[in-house]
């Protein structure tokens, strides 16, 4: 898989959760998906990485605080003129965003514009949102989502732990669709193993990092969560400290 994320033994559950120091992304662009973090994700490795770094969004994302944006246009005209000023805004900035302003102050894909595929020609990394979960710590996948480019070399989904022991209605976007493919009521409380069942009837992502994990009166929790995801899963915290 090419992902490498070193985890604490289940003794050491209780600790907070710090992943990604020696976490690798196989290739170069690499989509994120789920709830209860994306975004932190997005952020806090776009830091790490050896390189010049896009950060966009197939669907919707809100402007990263503090990281120099790109706008792109609604036509294909526009293609050359953003390429351009990627390439002089990566020249300042070695992490920028891309993405199309809407009224509503979100990013939406800025795909019409310029190709996700030709951004690997300006920057190194390219780093994108796949899919929005209205934040809720938990979702499910409605049938156009995620929004994975085919030029992504690897998904990575992560999944809100602060969503466990809520009510399905409270804790999900599309709580109903999450309820149903739980086998439970929107009112039912969200235990492991019903976020594993979601996630493993969708089989969306490579590897799932549980954040918030140190949220949690028994974080064991999360572990257990972890040990029920069929492909590989670690539990983390992305809580700035």
């Amino acid at each position: 898989m090419g992902i490498i994320i070193p985890t604490e033994s289940p003794r050491e559950v209780s600790a907070v959760y710090r992943p990604f120091e020696a976490f690798r992304p196989a290739g170069r662009f690499l989509s994120v998906v789920g709830s209860g973090g994306k975004t932190s994700f997005l952020r806090f490795w776009s830091a790490r990485l050896p390189g010049t770094v896009i950060l966009t969004t197939s669907t919707r994302i809100f402007p990263f605080p503090g990281i120099p944006l790109v706008e792109a246009g609604p036509d294909l005209q526009s293609c050359s003129r953003v390429l351009r000023d990627l390439r002089a805004a990566l020249s300042r900035s070695p992490v920028v965003c891309l993405g199309r302003p809407e009224p509503s102050g979100k990013l939406a894909s800025p795909d019409a514009a310029v190709p996700f595929e030709v951004l690997l020609s300006v920057a190194d990394f390219v780093l994108l949102e796949a899919d929005g979960s209205a934040g809720r710590p938990l979702k499910a996948h409605r049938p156009w989502e995620p929004v994975v480019p085919s030029c992504s070399d690897v998904t990575v989904g992560v999944v809100g732990a602060s969503g466990l022991g809520r009510p399905a209605r409270e804790a999900c976007h599309c709580p109903e669709l999450f309820a149903s493919l739980a086998g439970i009521s929107p009112e039912d409380p969200v235990r492991p193993e019903h976020v594993a069942s979601v996630l493993n009837r969708e089989n969306l992502a490579s590897c799932w990092l549980v954040n918030q994990a140190d949220t949690l009166p028994d974080p064991a929790e999360a572990r257990r969560l972890c040990d029920l995801i069929t492909v590989e899963a670690f539990p983390c915290s992305l809580s700035p400290r």
